[in-house]
């Protein structure tokens, strides 16, 4: 029996893979409903994503993964984005005359002057960077990082950006320069960088469309146990040798031969018995996760924007990001009617995250209403939603405290770690699905060792680059 825990994106990759190669899979979720933060809200006619979440790869065996499960309910979605700054409207990607005359002429030379400046400096005397300030400005620039990433990196992630690891924005927006933003704004260019891609695909009745048929095609075969959440495992003689869960007020034990977690690691550590050594316990106690609060406002309008999302990075506005679901896909809202969602980046113990519905609710409804996309005659509901560990957070120091842990998991020979939270990486959807369909093959190769089959192009999963996520 293969233990999958967590029934996100890369729990359920992993499931759903194993299945279809007939191998026996138990999946154990905390939570009523499968997806993560993958999954979709229903409230009333309404429908809505825990923030919006489009799908995008260069694994073709991923994109096939999905379009067999999707068919002609995956939806090619035009990109149009925003960002907001000074009381301007930026596109991003950013067009020509959008940059000139949103930025002003001004802006668009300090832009290119400074660009210029910090590639003469790197040839001359190049700079050791570590932090996200010191390669933003190394890449592009002091006024894009003025303009565009310092405000909105540390309304994302809470902390100065001198003390965000390069390591974030180097993943996220990797191999993308400014000549490539630039063609791309002129149409100029022939090579697709994803970070610019014009489009995506998307359900049509949501992102959880995705997890829904991925758990379908599990429980065609196999349990997935929602509601359950994993109390304790236990190791000896460097296995995990078994878990044990809740579920409706009872407790039951599950024995595997291998595990799949998906599970944030730091709560993974709390749950092994026995207690992993001191070191590790310090070192869990020193990384941490971002939060999310979700607003969502229901509205009697038949629309508010024709953008993808649109950005907030000033401090004059509390929220992140906001999307308008039926941009994305026209089944998420009834006709006549539109919703939108607003995404307020938090820790679990600070103002935000501790704020009533209502308070939350009314102040987004302020600020929306004050920038135009409705009046208050409009609202006909809210919703608020916490999310805890939404994002890892990676401070100057989370790598050396990230290796102890992953060190002493490691030394748990049938132990898998999968997904954003299981890995403590910043995965992208495709790339969180595409862990778990690693780990899924590994466990198949292994089973093959013992009763071999002929490799065909229909069992060998070639994965991707898992650690080099892009920028969305």
């Amino acid at each position: 029996m293969n233990v999958v825990l967590g029934a996100g994106l890369s729990g359920l990759s992993a499931a759903a893979w194993l299945t279809r190669a007939g191998k026996p899979v138990a999946v154990i979720e905390k939570n009523r409903h499968v997806g993560g933060l993958a999954r979709t809200i229903t409230h009333g006619d309404f429908h809505f994503d825990l923030g919006g979440h489009r799908f995008l790869t260069e694994n073709q065996q991923v994109q096939s993964f999905v379009e067999e499960l999707l068919g002609n309910a995956l939806l090619k979605v035009p990109r149009k984005s925003r960002i907001y700054i000074n009381g301007r409207h930026i596109d991003y990607p950013l067009s020509p005359a959008n940059a000139v005359f949103g930025m002003g002429l001004a802006a668009t030379g300090a832009i290119l002057l400074d660009y210029g400046k910090e590639k003469w400096r790197n040839i001359i005397r190049p700079r050791q960077l570590h932090s996200l300030e010191d390669w933003v400005v190394s890449q592009f620039g002091r006024t894009i990082f003025n303009l565009y990433f310092k405000n909105y990196s540390e309304k994302v992630w809470g902390i100065d950006c001198r003390h965000i690891s390069k390591d974030w924005v180097a993943k996220r927006i990797d191999g993308l320069s400014l000549r490539q933003f630039i063609q791309h704004s002129l149409k100029f260019h022939t090579q697709k960088n994803k970070t610019l891609t014009d489009t995506f695909f998307y359900p049509r009745k949501g992102i959880g469309q995705l997890s829904d048929r991925m758990s379908d095609l599990v429980k065609s075969r196999n349990p997935v146990t929602t509601g359950a959440g994993v109390e304790r495992i236990f190791h000896a003689h460097g296995s995990i040798t078994g878990i044990q869960f809740s579920d409706g007020g009872k407790t039951h034990s599950m024995q595997g031969s291998t595990y799949i977690s998906s599970i944030p690691v730091t709560r993974l550590l709390e749950k092994i018995i026995p207690s992993p050594p001191g070191p590790v316990r310090r070192a869990a106690a020193r990384i941490r996760f971002r939060s999310l609060v979700i607003v969502a406002l229901f509205l009697n309008k038949q629309s508010m924007t024709d953008l993808t999302w649109m950005y907030f990075p000033g401090k004059e506005i509390p929220f992140g990001r906001i999307h308008e679901p039926k941009n994305w896909s026209s089944d998420l809202a009834p006709a006549g009617k539109s919703h939108i969602i607003a995404e307020y980046f938090c820790n679990r113990d600070d103002r935000t995250w501790q704020s009533a519905d209502d308070a939350l609710a009314g102040s987004t409804a302020h600020h929306l209403q004050k920038l135009g996309f409705f009046d208050q005659k409009d609202i006909l509901d809210s919703c608020v939603l916490r999310i805890p560990y939404a994002y890892p957070v990676f401070d100057l120091h989370y790598r050396k405290h990230l290796k102890i842990i992953t060190d002493f998991l490691d030394g748990f020979a049938n132990l898998h770690l999968v997904g954003r939270s299981g890995m403590f990486s910043y995965l992208n959807m495709d790339q969180a699905m595409e862990s778990g369909i690693v780990a899924a093959q590994q466990i198949i190769q292994d089973c093959r060792k013992k009763d071999p089959v002929p490799a065909t192009s229909d069992n060998i999963f070639i994965p991707g680059h898992l650690l080099q996520p892009d920028y969305s």
